[in-house]
């Protein structure tokens, strides 16, 4: 299975080719229609064969298959020209890398005991937290 390395924030992410259309699957399924959605749903969330999503839906293998293709080249395309799923994969390195500073910070508060640190800690593990959701 082919595995796509993407390197955001400083960080290296290996997905899997699944993976990696599953993604793109939840940010850019609107832009697909109503017959590749549920081809892409059942291919690459249900795992169906090529054979059970034809018997599945009443169309041949090969349509299966081209309705496939398609939809993926076209969420390609919408990655590559809006880049939704990078930046989203980016601001959840950051908040990784912000979230792991915030821990460093919390053993020094608590080392020196400067009682003005505390509350901004929680402020900023707040915020991480609406972006973590």
């Amino acid at each position: 299975m082919p595995l796509h390395i993407i390197f955001l924030a400083g960080l290296v992410i290996i997905m899997s080719k699944d993976l990696n259309v599953t993604l793109l699957f939840d940010f850019y399924r609107n832009m697909l229609t109503e017959k590749q959605v549920d081809v892409i749903d059942l291919y690459y969330n249900e795992d169906l064969s090529l054979a059970e999503i034809s018997e599945h839906l009443g169309i041949t293998r090969q349509g299966v298959r081209d309705n496939i293709k398609r939809a993926e080249a076209i969420m390609k395309d919408t990655e590559e020209n809006l880049g939704l799923v990078n930046r989203y994969i980016s601001i959840k390195n950051i908040a990784l890398q912000i979230g792991k500073e915030v821990e460093e910070i919390e053993k020094i508060e608590q080392a020196s005991g400067v009682p003005w640190i505390a509350p901004r800690l929680a402020k900023i593990k707040s915020l991480l937290s609406q972006i973590e959701e």
